[in-house]
């Protein structure tokens, strides 16, 4: 285990598997004390948070782009693939580190550069995401019992605070309840809708957002890989209190494993049963595909934004902490908490179209920041490192800079309402491959340049410091 500074270090508080009891740790590294939990946890962490609807609407886009069943299902399965392996890769960063995927990040931006993809992508990603999901969820309770919307709104974003309040260990636990609970819902789910489901569906060069088939399969498998890396700056959030002598290669299995299966499955089903659900809202769809058993689907709709929104919800309270936000993460949660609640009554109209916006936008900026993220791990022995997290003396990095170069060579690819790039309006047939465009480029630029003198030290600060700069705020944010 790598040495790290005792100002940076807490120690001990007696947490360990106390499910009832409030997580006592913030941004701080887990202590090997306190180390805790099976890789199995990882899966259920995954599969219990993935099982929404929003994946069922995602599934109806390759259908949408005029794919084949097949090739939807090709789709699916690949873009699934790809963000699962990624996460497994960063949850077994967490094991390791003992810290929040967000804070790793400084050791490659620098401490304050790595605020701006904090503040502006992963804490957008989190109250973002959480915001879809409990107006989703809203909506199906207000199908369920004769509630004023804006009821379920508060109602549920209570229930979903009292469990990013007490923190790490209940996430756990809830998310494999509802792994098991949610599993045996969307089944019933999955065999009514089926019933309906078209089996034979050819490409269709007529569907609404044709625009040739290797387009739409690249940009319907990119959908997908994005949903998955709106989660990449919280793998290691939820894998940091396992012991970090927990094997790397199971921890990758069950991340993985969990995300695929979850992802897949719903997203199929959103494939299979496009045709049928035609242009109607998603809650409306999934009433119509489920028929005499749409009080079942409506209750699992609502039952399900509590493991994800578990997860987004404690994301946003480290991504919180991580930006130095002066109080407890009890309290982050309740901040983050009470900012979804009122976005979510804010942005209640046109839920489907912000869907999608917000889906692509985030997946843009998050790709070069989780490239450099995984480069400056494996590139610079950060397990040796970990002090330099906490030193505030690295200003910037040169992985910011990679970053910033990588997101603004992705800006002319870029597909959505919000802004179509001049390369993606010229060339439609291309797809969306804004993601990788900006993974490579942010990959270039931080090879060409790791290697060299730390940019902070050009900009005036130290850049070699080993000095835990976080120490005075270390008991504020733990809290």
């Amino acid at each position: 285990m790598a040495h790290i500074d005792s100002a940076a270090d807490t120690g001990d508080r007696g947490y360990r598997d106390a499910i009832a009891k409030v997580e006592p740790y913030g941004v701080d590294h887990i202590p090997d004390a306190e180390r805790h939990g099976r890789p199995s946890s990882q899966f259920f962490t995954w599969f219990g948070g993935n099982l929404t609807l929003p994946l069922l609407l995602l599934g109806f886009w390759p259908i949408y782009f005029g794919l084949s069943l097949p090739q939807a299902l090709l789709a699916i399965a690949v873009g699934t693939a790809a963000g699962a392996l990624l996460m497994g890769v960063l949850a077994a960063m967490g094991t390791r580190l003992g810290l929040p995927q967000q804070v790793q990040a400084r050791g490659a931006l620098g401490y304050y550069g790595n605020y701006p993809p904090v503040a502006i992508v992963n804490v957008f990603a989190a109250v973002g995401w959480a915001v879809v999901n409990t107006i989703i969820g809203a909506q199906a309770l207000k199908e369920l019992l004769p509630v004023p919307f804006w009821v379920g709104i508060v109602a549920i974003s209570l229930g979903q605070g009292l469990l990013v309040v007490f923190g790490y260990n209940m996430i756990h636990f809830v998310n494999r309840i509802g792994s098991v609970l949610l599993g045996v819902l969307f089944l019933a789910i999955t065999i009514v809708a089926l019933t309906k489901a078209h089996w034979t569906m050819h490409a269709n060069p007529h569907a609404a957002f044709y625009v040739g088939v290797a387009g739409g399969w690249i940009t319907s498998a990119g959908y997908f890989f994005s949903f998955l890396l709106a989660w990449a700056p919280f793998a290691s959030d939820y894998s940091r209190y396992l012991p970090a002598d927990t094997p790397g290669r199971r921890v990758r299995l069950n991340t993985a494993a969990g995300n695929f299966c979850a992802i897949f499955w719903l997203g199929a089903i959103g494939a299979l049963v496009a045709s049928a659900a035609g242009k109607a809202g998603v809650i409306e769809s999934v009433k119509h595909l489920t028929g005499g058993f749409a009080p079942l689907a409506m209750l699992t709709i609502v039952v399900s934004t509590f493991p994800v929104n578990g997860l987004n919800l404690y994301g946003g309270a480290i991504s919180l902490l991580t930006l130095r936000v002066p109080v407890s993460r009890r309290t982050a949660a309740i901040v983050a908490t009470v900012l979804t609640m009122v976005l979510s009554l804010w942005l209640s109209g046109d839920i489907y179209t912000k869907f999608h916006d917000f889906l692509v936008a985030s997946g843009y900026l998050i790709a070069p920041w989780v490239t450099v993220v995984f480069l400056d791990y494996f590139l610079t022995d950060r397990v040796n490192k970990i002090n330099e997290l906490y030193d505030r003396s690295r200003t910037f990095e040169w992985g910011f800079l990679a970053w910033l170069i990588g997101c603004a060579a992705s800006l002319p690819f870029w597909v959505s309402n919000v802004w179509t790039g001049p390369i993606a309006k010229a060339h439609p047939g291309l797809g969306d491959v804004s993601y990788y465009v900006g993974a490579a480029v942010a990959a270039a630029v931080y090879l060409l340049t790791y290697r060299l003198s730390p940019l902070s030290g050009y900009l005036g600060g130290r850049g070699s410091s080993a000095v835990p700069a976080d120490s005075g705020a270390s008991s504020v944010q733990a809290g």
